[in-house]
């Protein structure tokens, strides 16, 4: 299974880790990514903490917690490659997303190059 099939597939919930150039670390809860290959990981970022510590450093990881019992899951390592505000793109990744209850500013589509991909749990 690639990685698109399983985030579409997975139901759980997801932190995405980011750092300042001083290495002051941030954690924020992400929604699943959206791929457009088993390489390209998207995320729809607002004008926050995690959005500004990646325009100076471009690494980021992001782990994702399976529902059920037990430790199921996936590390994504990620870096940056590119980002974009394209209005018709980002309504077709978000055709399910409600901002309604918050806001969220400027939003902003930013993709990573995944770098390494592994088990919640362990190496392998």
């Amino acid at each position: 299974m690639n990685l698109g099939e399983y985030f579409d597939n997975a139901r759980g919930h997801g932190v995405l880790a980011t750092a300042d150039t001083n290495a002051k670390v941030n954690a924020a809860m992400y929604a699943r990514p959206y791929f457009t290959d088993d390489k390209t990981a998207l995320f729809i970022m607002a004008e926050r903490l995690t959005h500004e510590n990646l325009k100076t450093n471009p690494w980021a990881t992001y782990l994702f917690i399976e529902s059920g019992q037990g430790y199921s899951g996936k590390r994504l390592y990620l870096k940056k490659s590119k980002e974009e505000q394209n209005a018709e793109l980002l309504s077709a990744i978000c055709r399910k997303c409600d901002y309604s209850h918050y806001d969220v500013g400027n939003r902003y589509i930013v993709y990573f190059n995944v770098e390494n991909v592994l088990p919640l749990i362990g190496d392998k």
